[in-house]
């Protein structure tokens, strides 16, 4: 059933060319949404991607994909201003998904690495967490959401564990909750919605990047209940039912979507 078709409804995903982004744009086509991604990648990986994009297309929905830097406000603007001009007066977002990863995996102390500064810092608590309200605020200013749209961004165990080399990481979690948490508060007159998922650790590039994942994977699949990782679907499916009409009632929460990793 594609409850979606014909609303002319959007997902506007950040960060939508791999792992849960590229997912959740799958799973949400399904269902009828049309799908915006905003993605940022190296020319060289242009036909993988272009492959899976053309996967979106095939359920007869419109797409749209912008290779640009997410981060950079006036880039945003173009985003912004193209689909307000491409939407019209009916076409809303319904849904905006936040699954960006841009941060500095670095340790603070070390002898023969580079270790973390306050630029790191300020870089990565900027990319996966005050964009969230940049882009939220930009979406809502151009009149864009639906008068009921959900805003789901991704954060993991890293807001409350200590993890080798996460520091800054782990900070944007943190700040990524807040502002959602805020968001949920202060634009519910105005029937938007804002909730966390928060991943049980899923095998994906983002994961690989950061220093001893092996070790990660391998501590999961042990004190994981169903013995086995998130993923990308697993997550794409719980952003599909909190963009569902009945899902209206939640909001300002973080939920664990790990087949219950976080129990132990």
């Amino acid at each position: 059933m594609k409850e979606f078709q014909n609303k002319n409804q959007w997902a506007l995903i950040l960060g939508g060319s791999s792992g849960l982004g590229l997912a959740t744009a799958k799973k949400l086509a399904t269902h009828g949404l049309n799908i915006c991604i905003v993605h940022r990648n190296p020319r060289m990986q242009d036909t993988e991607i272009q492959e899976a994009f053309n996967t979106i297309k095939q359920e007869n929905i419109q797409f749209k994909a912008f290779n640009t830097d997410a981060f950079k406000p006036e880039k945003r603007d173009v985003v912004i201003e193209t689909l307000k001009a491409e939407l019209g007066t009916q076409g809303k977002i319904k849904t905006l998904v936040h699954s960006v990863a841009k941060g500095n995996l670095k340790p603070m102390i070390s002898e023969d690495t580079p270790v973390l500064k306050h630029d790191d810092f300020a870089l990565t608590i900027n990319a996966m967490g005050i964009s969230l309200y940049d882009w939220t605020k930009a979406v809502f200013e151009a009149t864009l959401f639906a008068d009921d749209a959900r805003i789901i961004s991704f954060t993991s165990e890293g807001n409350t564990k200590a993890w080798q080399n996460y520091a800054a990481v782990s900070a944007a979690k943190v700040t990524l909750e807040a502002i959602t948490r805020n968001i949920a508060l202060e634009f519910a007159p105005f029937g938007i919605k804002a909730n966390c998922i928060q991943a049980g650790v899923t095998d994906t590039a983002s994961l690989r990047m950061i220093p001893g994942s092996e070790n990660i994977i391998k501590h999961s699949l042990i004190r994981n209940p169903n013995k086995r990782l998130t993923l990308p679907e697993d997550v794409a499916n719980v952003v599909y039912l909190l963009s569902k009409d009945e899902a209206f009632w939640i909001t300002g929460t973080i939920i664990p979507v790990d087949g219950g990793e976080h129990l132990s």
